[in-house]
């Protein structure tokens, strides 16, 4: 019955925050070492700890080093490994938003900067989205309510996000002076459910090619087929946000054609290269007056067409054929059910696997099990094809 098992391995150097493992599937078993407390057991760190569905969501049973070092056992009972499949009824995180001790700012800079007056909880890499960012009725920065950012982190307490504020039209956001103290961010949880997906402009560099900015990862590669929507906003000049000649529709040569751009360079995960000649085109402008908001389109590009193989599904693991998800950070590759194909619009990439959490070994606060920053951890996550009682 081997062929329904599933396996799967791979290693992260920690944060301190909980690890998010995306997977193919969702494990029934998971163990983990830390490369670096069992090399150095002096620091009392978790060599070793391991999982199982039947013990229960969020626990962990894990050999530690104690000060002497002595080998030690202990449980985890809340912060442990748990399991996840994600959805839309699983998106968000909690709200961070005006309770007198957890107000938030917002400069005007690029990128903008973001900081809290209580732990964040994000790492370099998470999506968060705003809403009300009204300083009062007509100023603030409303412009960026409902984007999803990807976030920089420089502190517990700030990270920056790839838009400029820093314009006449956008006003300094605080939580704790704005009118009615409105204003909140909350963490997108699974922001790749479908791949490559609908990505947000935040610039455009002109030229002989088209340089475009992402607000978060576009999941896109080289020699993918896309299209620009550049939506109008009246009354503003120069035009924003764009110039409409971007637009894959309506197209002047031949009417009821679309006109389409390859991607020719993936220089990070939210810049991409296009083979469009914009030279003498009108300078991205987001610059929107706040009253300008209600009924605001972004403009946006998104992957067309398909997968340019046939649509032959390989769902192998080897390095040759790689698993099918995506990581938008960190990495250009997307893969999916379609190994090395390269994608169109678009794919169910629906999140699943497991969590490393940050909880601490029962009488042991001071270790956590996801280790300390910079450790090194390696993991294995099963699925069984049965349970024996």
């Amino acid at each position: 019955m081997t062929e329904y098992s599933r396996m799967a391995k791979g290693r992260f150097t920690s944060t301190g925050a909980a690890q998010i493992i995306n997977l193919p599937f969702k494990p029934d078993y998971v163990e983990m070492v830390n490369v670096t407390a069992a090399t150095t057991p002096a620091q009392n760190g978790v060599p070793f700890a391991t999982w199982d569905a039947n013990d229960g969501q969020d626990t962990a049973i894990a050999n530690y080093f104690n000060a002497t070092p002595v080998l030690s056992s202990g449980a985890v009972t809340s912060g442990g490994i748990s399991t996840f499949s994600a959805g839309l009824l699983f998106q968000f995180g909690a709200t961070y938003q005006h309770t007198g001790s957890t107000d938030f700012s917002i400069t005007k800079a690029s990128p903008a900067v973001v900081t809290t007056t209580s732990a964040h909880g994000l790492k370099s890499g998470d999506v968060v989205i705003f809403q009300d960012l009204y300083q009062t009725s007509t100023t603030g920065m409303p412009q960026i309510d409902g984007i999803p950012f990807t976030v920089t982190v420089t502190s517990s307490t700030q990270f920056s996000i790839p838009w400029n504020t820093n314009q006449s039209n956008y006003t300094a956001f605080d939580s704790s002076t704005s009118t009615n103290n409105v204003g909140s961010f909350k963490q997108v949880l699974y922001p790749y459910l479908y791949a490559p997906g609908v990505s947000i402009i935040t610039g455009i560099t002109t030229g002989t090619t088209t340089t475009i900015d992402t607000t978060d990862a576009h999941n896109f590669v080289v020699g993918q087929e896309v299209a620009i929507r550049m939506p109008t906003v009246a009354g503003i000049t120069p035009a924003a946000w764009g110039d409409s000649r971007y637009n894959s529709l309506p197209n002047s040569t031949i009417p009821g054609s679309p006109i389409y751009a390859y991607v020719i360079a993936v220089t990070d995960y939210n810049t991409v290269v296009l083979n469009i000649n914009s030279t003498g085109y009108t300078a991205y402008n987001s610059n929107i007056p706040v009253a300008n908001v209600s009924g605001l389109q972004y403009p946006q590009i998104v992957a067309v067409g398909d997968v340019n193989t046939g649509g032959v599904q390989i769902s192998s693991g080897s390095a040759l054929y790689p698993p099918p998800f995506i990581r938008p950070i960190g990495t250009t590759t997307v893969n999916t059910i379609n190994g090395p194909a390269i994608q169109g619009a678009f794919f169910n990439n629906t999140s699943q696997g497991f969590i490393i959490g940050s909880g601490a070994l029962t009488g042991l606060a001071s270790t956590v099990l996801v280790g300390a920053v910079g450790n090194v951890i390696r993991w294995r996550a099963f699925l069984h094809d049965m349970t024996i009682p």
